[in-house]
């Protein structure tokens, strides 16, 4: 057959997607070989190394069945005095167990309908106030999730639509699984004879319901209960036909019969290995690249490396805490063995959800409003589950071990590394612009990728940086909190136009802006960093008046202030154009220009985060303008949040593409999302910030898709933390930022890392890395030995004065 099939292969290695026809004659190829390798290839161009598994709990909300299938042990009949349904107590006694050994999945199992076979199921459930076993179901999915936080699946049989629509609302995903779409099987002597649920015709019209409801759906076929191969392509090929309609079937589950005692197909044979292995691999032929196969590892013979060439990447639930109870006589495997044979297959065992990837980062279609929060604040910026508890700002909670970089043994003999990732990274290395497809990949490094982009980012920065790491000894002043933009991230804004009112409106009088410059200057400072809120009576009369208090008091302070939205909305309230307004600022003593409001500079972030900011061109405009007026300004990202590894790539791009035109950027801070306090968060919209390892491939993916032409790499302390920052500087960052004095921005967000970081501490932190503490100037400059010595063992700092703000009336819109 392989001179028949040869072609098809060759055609869906090339992203053909085999005809119904072409499938299907599949079933006479008896080569497995080829096979095999045709699917491994498809599944790696898309999951790469990642094999993918959910850690949940299973809760048999009931054991009663009206089907009857000749191989199922989970059905039982009643049991005089034994309940038919667990109790709420019950239910959240596993469920909460779960949620103690970390599990994010409750998978509901249940019989079919058996309050219309046994009347003690009817009458339990009229005891309890349920019309029937899936609204009791429903009841129990909302108590879990609201008492323990667990995402509920459930795999209730054959439903109605108006069932399928109630369980979203307290569910994440549903499922049912297809088994065969042959009606031979419900012939007498077949193993579905007298189970009604089993019919291929409800079970398919439950998936179609399900998909024009939207609701990301598991199914899958049982090998080995006598259907021929044949019958399993055509049940792949019905479910490939709802995928195409719906888009809604996020995995196929691959499962093997293994026969049971005390059943009728007790001595019935097994499919062997090599029979799974084949119904695998079509599988993904079938489906293609994207499509999430699975095949469940408690039943699958042990061979891991051979499942992993099948093409599978889904080893499906695991639980830490219950037995399998459709196959109790195959216990799961324990996670760190599972991860450990899952890395000898070359693949980084990650955890997911009920809901995949792909659903999961797009909740607001496949979620009702409720899920859909609690899907964003679980998932990471590629849509598996979020692991550990760290977040940007949290003081208190240490970053995961598993994540700090470390330096990989060419010669280990696990390897989890993919085969593009070296590659890439030789690229970036040898300076050649990497696109945002290969930036992007980068973003998505997890295991042994993740180590090795890391390395590659630590030795460009010490070939071009060297074992200096420079700070900068600074001030923060924010003059004011009252902002009339309505950015979704910002916890900082107050006034009228804010989200949110926390804490005091504030409007800093000159005063006390030339007090903490000053104060400033005799604590060693070089910079005063001056930004604010768009206080919608500021002018660029107000800019420039604030340049003229500070220089006339201080002539040797370096002024490093206002945003490119500041400096737009302060051109346009002149009524004279950016350039024009800039020259201003430039006689009245400016002196660089800090690269924020950039947030993600791609339009399609920009339009939730922050809809009345300066678009992506527009900044990119103001700031390419500033670098023609001869300033030098920073860049900046701020992350994890609604964006993605995509959405970075086009940042990092477009900076790297404006650097090549101006050469005017001095470094690169990427800013990780504070969620605390944010209104987005808060909402139920944004993530908890970036994961650490996100937090760190920041660092280290910008040090490799800049080069060459961006050279310093700066950590954000305030928001990573001294042990955060120590796993930057082995991941290409030359560069700790400023001591800042007093911080404000973060805090309102809920940072907890505290207001200055001295440069005593400073370089504690650096030597401990075994680099080199280098303090600078703002445009990197080293700063002079007077400022050096008066920066250390500086006083205290005197209470700040926060001007309480005027009333104000907004007299007309002011955009930028």
């Amino acid at each position: 057959m392989l001179a028949t099939t040869g072609p098809l292969l060759q055609r869906a290695l090339s992203g053909v997607s085999p005809t119904d026809e072409e499938s299907l004659s599949l079933a006479g190829e008896t080569d497995l070989q080829p096979l095999l390798e045709a699917a491994s290839s498809l599944r790696d161009s898309y999951h790469r190394n990642i094999v993918s598994y959910s850690r949940k709990v299973f809760i048999p909300l009931t054991q009663l069945c009206r089907d009857v299938c000749h191989y199922c042990t989970f059905a039982k009949p009643p049991v005089p005095g034994e309940r038919a349904y667990m109790t709420p107590e019950q239910v959240l006694e596993i469920a909460r167990a779960g949620a103690a050994q970390g599990c994010k999945e409750a998978l509901f199992t249940l019989g079919d309908k058996p309050e219309l076979r046994y009347k003690v199921a009817r009458r339990e459930l009229d005891e309890m106030g349920y019309a029937s076993t899936i609204a009791y179901l429903t009841a129990m999915a909302e108590l879990v999730y609201r008492e323990t936080g667990l995402l509920p699946h459930a795999n209730p049989g054959v439903m109605t639509r108006e069932e399928i629509a109630a369980l979203r609302n307290v569910t994440i995903s549903q499922g049912i699984m297809l088994e065969s779409v042959t009606s031979r099987l419900h012939e007498k002597g077949q193993v579905h004879y007298g189970s009604p649920d089993k019919h291929p015709a409800p079970r398919l019209q439950t998936m179609r319901d399900a998909g024009e409801l939207q609701v990301p759906f598991t199914s899958g076929i049982l090998i080995g209960i006598g259907e021929t191969r044949r019958e399993r392509i055509e049940s792949f090929l019905a479910l490939r036909a709802l995928h195409a309609e719906y888009g809604h079937i996020q995995e196929i589950i691959v499962q093997n019969f293994r026969a049971k005692p005390d059943t009728k197909m007790a001595n019935a044979p097994e499919p062997d290995l090599d029979d799974l292995l084949w119904s695998i691999a079509v599988a993904r032929i079938v489906f293609g690249p994207e499509m999430n196969i699975q095949a469940p590892p408690n039943l699958s013979y042990d061979e891991y490396p051979k499942l992993v060439a099948a093409g599978l990447n889904d080893w499906g639930g695991v639980s830490p805490v219950t037995p399998d109870h459709v196959n109790p006589e195959a216990p799961w495997p324990h996670l760190e063995s599972l991860r450990d044979h899952t890395a000898e297959c070359g693949k980084v065992l990650t955890e997911r959800l009920a809901v995949y990837p792909a659903h999961a980062l797009d909740s607001a279609r496949w979620q009702s409003p409720e899920m859909a929060t609690a899907v964003i604040r679980s998932i990471d910026g590629d849509g598996f589950a979020r692991v550990d508890p760290w977040s940007p700002g949290d003081a208190e909670t240490p970053p995961p071990v598993v994540d700090l970089p470390r330096k990989l043994d060419a010669a280990r003999v696990v390897n989890t590394a993919s085969r593009d990732v070296p590659e890439i990274l030789s690229r970036a290395e040898a300076g050649l612009g990497l696109s945002e497809t290969e930036i992007a990949r980068l973003f998505q490094a997890r295991g042994d990728d993740y180590h090795l982009v890391c390395a590659a980012a630590d030795r460009l920065r010490k070939q071009v940086n060297g074992d200096t790491v420079s700070y900068v000894v600074n001030r923060n002043i924010n003059y004011t909190n009252i902002c009339y933009f309505r950015c979704q991230f910002c916890a900082f804004a107050k006034g009228k136009m804010s989200e949110s009112l926390r804490g005091t409106p504030y409007d800093l009088g000159l005063d006390e802006i030339v007090r903490r410059s000053q104060e400033a200057w005799e604590r060693g400072a070089t910079e005063v960093c001056m930004q604010g809120g768009i206080h919608p009576e500021y002018t660029g009369q107000t800019y420039l008046n604030i340049l003229g208090a500070v220089k006339q008091a201080l002539p040797a302070m370096h002024i490093h202030a206002f945003s490119p939205l500041e400096v737009a909305q302060g051109a346009e309230t002149l009524g004279i154009s950016v350039p024009a307004f800039l020259g201003r600022l430039k006689a009245a003593g400016l002196g660089t220009l800090p690269g924020t409001a950039a947030e993600v500079l791609d339009d399609e972030v920009r339009a939730t985060l922050c809809p009345d900011k300066l678009s992506t061109q527009e900044w990119l405009d103001v700031v390419e303008a500033a670098h023609h007026a001869g300033f030098r300004t920073t860049s900046t990202i701020m992350y994890g949040h609604i964006d993605g590894p995509l959405n970075w790539a086009r940042h990092l791009v477009r900076l790297r593409e404006l650097q090549e035109r101006t050469g005017g950027i001095t470094e690169f801070v990427p800013l990780p999302f504070v969620h605390m306090e944010a209104p987005l968060y808060l909402k139920g919209k944004a993530r908890q910030g970036p994961t650490f390892r996100e937090a760190v491939l920041m660092h280290a993916v910008a040090r490799l898709a800049l080069h060459p032409l961006i050279t310093n790499i700066q950590v954000s302390w305030v928001k990573m933390g001294v042990e955060g920052v120590k796993a930057c500087l082995a991941a290409g960052v030359n560069d700790m930022g400023g001591s800042l004095m007093n911080e404000s921005i973060s805090r309102a967000a809920g940072a907890g890392f505290g207001q200055e970081l001295p440069p005593e501490e400073m370089e504690r932190t650096i030597r401990v890395m075994a680099r080199n503490p280098r303090q600078r100037t703002t445009e990197y400059g080293p700063a002079p030995e007077e400022r050096q010595i008066a920066s250390f063992n500086a006083p205290e700092l005197l209470p700040l004065v926060l001007t309480p703000a005027k009333k104000y009336e907004r007299k007309s819109p002011v955009t930028a």
